[in-house]
Parts: structure tokens; C-alpha cells; sequence
């Protein structure tokens, strides 16, 4: 495989968190139906309501422990009670991301017992994640999932993605030109 020279690399990579910045940690298609589901930052950025919400408990939590730090039985007992609200299907994110996340993050820093079982806590439900995935419900009635065009909700993202797609490809053969001699 060729490589490319370092320029036209670090061209690419900046266009590609330039073109996929808005959705980068909004893991859920853009449509209305989502809407609830994802905070605008700013213009164009977005950000899953789950992961800021988990994002702000951990801090919360760490801010608490560290103002107050709890009994390391306590502390213990906090992330086990979390890791049982994060696994459970709630429609609460407060419930299900936030108080789990103060609840370790307050643990994190309430001695080595507790650290270790909030990281075992934090470990899990990661993993838990990853393996369920995002609820997709509001796809399963929608009639556009079907069709030959991209889906609304992800139209946005497949724009920018076919953009970036021929950026990228103009740099590999200009980057391919240089190499030969033959610059355009």
C-alpha cells in the first residue's frame, strides 16, 4: 500500500473531524423523532443527552467525593445500586445515566475498594452497552427506513461523508501525481 505524504494526511484527518464534528458524539440518527434525544452545541454540534448526562453525573459524582469523601461501605453500596438503575431498561435518564455516574464518580475517589468496584461498575456497563446498542425503537415505525434514498435522519451525515469521500480521493491523486513527478 502506498503511502501518502504526511501533508495530505493531516489535510484529510482535519476535514474528517471538520465534516463529521456535528454527529461525532450524538451516536443517534438526526430526525425529529431523536430530537429528545441529543443537546445542540453550538451551530452545528451535537451531543448525545445520555453521554452528557453520564459525562455530568461523573463529575458531579467526583466533586462530591472529593468535597465529602463517603465510608468505603457506602461508596460501595452506591455503585452497586447504580450499576443495577444503569442496567435496567429506565426511560429516566437521570435515573438510569446521571445517579449512577454521581454514584461512581463520588466512589472514584472514596478510597481503593471502592475505586475498584466503581471501575469494575463503569467496565461493565460499557461493555453491557456496546453489546445491547442504542435504542433504535423510533426507526421500527418510521417509513423511510426502507427506501432507496438515505433515511432522513442520516442524510446529513451521509452528505458530508460523500463529500469528504471525494476531498480524500482529489488529495490521493494529487498525492499520487506528486509522487510521479507530474503535479497537476
Amino acid at each position: 500500500m502506498a503511502r501518502i505524504p504526511d501533508a495530505s494526511a493531516r489535510a484529510i484527518d482535519r476535514l474528517a473531524r471538520g465534516a463529521h464534528a456535528f454527529h461525532r458524539f450524538a451516536h443517534h440518527p438526526l430526525c425529529g423523532e431523536y430530537a429528545g434525544e441529543t443537546v445542540r452545541i453550538g451551530r452545528r454540534a451535537r451531543i448525545c443527552r445520555g453521554c452528557a448526562m453520564v459525562a455530568l453525573g461523573g463529575a458531579a459524582g467526583i466533586a462530591i467525593g472529593l468535597a465529602r469523601p463517603l465510608p468505603p461501605a457506602i461508596a460501595t453500596a452506591l455503585v452497586v445500586t447504580g450499576f443495577i438503575l444503569a442496567a435496567k431498561r429506565l426511560r429516566s435518564k437521570i435515573a438510569s445515566r446521571f445517579l449512577p455516574a454521581v454514584f461512581a464518580g463520588a466512589a472514584l475517589v472514596s478510597g481503593i475498594v471502592p475505586a475498584l468496584v466503581a471501575a469494575a461498575a463503569i467496565s461493565l456497563a460499557v461493555v453491557r452497552y456496546r453489546r445491547r446498542g442504542p435504542d433504535r425503537s423510533p426507526c421500527a415505525a418510521c417509513p423511510e427506513r426502507e427506501g432507496p434514498s438515505p433515511y432522513r435522519g442520516y442524510a446529513p451525515i451521509v452528505r458530508r461523508e460523500r463529500a469528504f469521500r471525494r476531498f480524500a480521493a482529489r488529495r490521493f491523486d494529487f498525492a499520487r501525481l506528486e509522487r510521479a513527478g507530474n503535479p497537476p
